[in-house]
């Protein structure tokens, strides 16, 4: 068995091991709305990351939002985690989903000539 050439290495899909999710509430949305769900969304958020399945999250600099590192295998079982918080439920937010795992180009500093 020989080692991928470069080119090879380099344009092989890399495997999914977290998703980030960039939540943003949605236009016309008030404050008020939003922290009136956020005791339940914080106690569901805590459980998410307690269970393992939420490795980090942060605020947004912009003050629209957040954005987790889900311990998820692909978008679908992302967006099934966020499903079931109470500002999704309630529709409040926008998210974004992108699908991250190992590093590409490192798999060039292994492979063989």
């Amino acid at each position: 068995m020989t080692a991928p050439s470069p080119a090879q290495a380099q344009t092989t899909s890399t495997v999914t091991t977290g998703v980030i999710v960039i939540l943003t509430v949605k236009p016309g949305i008030t404050r008020d709305q939003v922290m009136a769900v956020m005791p339940d969304e914080i106690r569901q958020t805590v459980q998410l990351y307690l269970n393992g399945k939420l490795r980090e999250w942060y605020s947004r600099s912009d003050g629209r939002g957040v954005v987790f590192l889900l311990d998820a295998r692909d978008t679908a079982e992302a967006h099934a985690i966020m499903e079931g918080l109470p500002l999704s439920k309630l529709d409040l937010m926008d998210h974004d989903y992108i699908a991250v795992g190992p590093l590409l180009p490192l798999r060039l500093l292994i492979a063989k000539s």
